[in-house]
């Protein structure tokens, strides 16, 4: 481990077993409800955990015609089903949609923090194998329900973000940025992929996701996470890691565009601007009410706190030594989405036609927390946008039942995107479903 950043492990600390976990009453937020969203958002004095708070709801997928809650003028349907842990999606230029059935890949099974972990995330509902490919779904008779599903690509290694350039698909596996060829209409890719770029994946490879974008120049923009909390698996295995990595396509050349970022999934351009957007979970063990996950403006150069401190300054003291120096160039991230919500979805309302509230902002998918009580995410939220910019305002829900009255995850959104004909559709990987938002008939 490197010595200059020695920070709690983030389950390790429990040694008297995982058992010890359960009798844990944890940490509950103490502020009400909305402080820690928006552009302003409320900070509490930490409260350090050495026992992580444990609130994970019991799956239930799922039954019948259940389904999600729409907000009022909305509606909601199923646009495909019965798929394995969907996650990212992508529309093409003919309306097929794909979507990356995927989990995270084998992860170590010795010590108690990976025992912990992988009992976690089976009790999350993500547990299962990745299924390793990306199906098309296509609604050839328009009708808002995908009736031909078929794998478009498989033999993949936990794909995630998708990217289309001119006749080029590019795949982020966790382990690589992979190039494949594409034609308008193809139901499936059989031709084998062309590496790019190796992207990190060491062990214990935490925040396997990789999500990509692609800017006007033709660049793709890759999402990285963090491999631990807070680096307490050691900053050597941090490389290129907690950053946003810019990457030209036609040699396999990167740079990091910009770091400090714990764990940025969603990645968006903002129509007006321009500018490159993205969603970030923050650290874990400070308790309920820090740290909040936000939205914010992805900037060239930008660094943005991990480890050492959050939300433009606030030191982090379990990561040692501090460095104090680092904040005076700690970009203070936009907008605060709430604390342990899980971002992971992001698009922007300039092709989905909602109607008003919806037709200035970016859609965010609430993934759900697995560590604070009460439980917090689990839900689709709108930012309303002036001038590029997230407004004052406070998220609009959009779609929520996902949690049931009795705290069971019926589902869990993760990505949002507009099919051809302006709805927003949902991927929910605990409940297997795409689900499509419309306005009202």
């Amino acid at each position: 481990m490197n010595k200059h950043v020695i920070a709690l492990p983030l389950i390790a600390i429990a040694v008297a077993g995982g058992a010890f976990l359960y009798l844990a009453q944890g940490d509950k937020a103490k502020l009400p409800p909305g402080a820690d969203m928006g552009r302003e958002p409320v900070f509490t004095t930490p409260r350090s955990e050495t026992i992580p708070t444990i609130n994970i709801a019991k799956v239930k997928p799922w039954a019948g015609s259940e389904q999600p809650v729409p907000a009022a003028g909305l509606a909601v349907t199923r646009f495909a089903d019965g798929l394995a842990h969907p996650r990212s999606m992508l529309q093409l230029p003919n309306g097929d949609i794909l979507v990356a059935e995927t989990n995270s890949p084998p992860r170590p099974k010795d010590g108690i923090v990976q025992r912990v972990m992988n009992y976690l995330m089976a009790k999350a509902g993500a547990g299962d194998p990745s299924a390793n490919r990306i199906t098309l779904l296509r609604d050839a008779d328009g009708d808002g329900r995908a009736e031909t599903k078929t794998a478009f690509l498989t033999g993949l290694n936990s794909p995630y973000g998708m990217a289309l350039v001119d006749d080029t698909l590019y795949v982020a596996n966790t382990d690589a940025l992979m190039a494949f060829p594409y034609k308008p209409g193809d139901l499936k890719i059989s031709v084998a992929g062309r590496k790019i770029l190796n992207l990190p994946a060491q062990a214990p490879n935490m925040h396997w996701t990789r999500s990509l974008t692609v800017g006007p120049d033709g660049l793709i923009y890759v999402g990285v996470g963090s491999n631990s909390n807070i680096g307490e698996n050691g900053m050597d295995t941090e490389t290129n890691r907690a950053a946003v990595l810019e990457v030209d396509p036609k040699d396999g050349s990167y740079r990091i565009f910009a770091s400090g970022l714990r764990n940025p999934v969603g990645l968006a351009f903002e129509p007006d601007s321009g500018a490159l957007w993205g969603v970030v979970n923050e650290r874990d063990m400070l308790g309920a009410d820090l740290v909040p996950d936000y939205l914010t403006r992805v900037e060239f150069g930008g660094f943005y706190g991990w480890p050492w401190n959050y939300w433009g300054g606030y030191e982090d003291r379990r990561v040692q030594p501090q460095r104090p120096e680092l904040r005076e160039y700690t970009k203070r991230p936009d907008y605060a989405l709430g604390n342990h919500v899980a971002p992971l979805g992001l698009t922007f309302a300039d092709k989905v036609t909602l109607g008003a509230p919806y037709t200035k902002g970016a859609f965010v998918g609430l993934h759900g927390s697995w560590n604070r009580k009460p439980a917090a995410g689990y839900k689709v939220v709108f930012v309303g946008f002036a001038d590029g910019e997230a407004g004052k305002a406070k998220p609009v829900d959009v779609l929520t039942g996902f949690l049931d009255a009795d705290g069971n995850a019926r589902g869990r959104p993760v990505d949002v995107t507009a099919d051809a004909k302006g709805a927003l559709l949902v991927s929910d990987d605990v409940g297997g479903v795409v689900w499509r938002v419309t306005k009202a008939q």
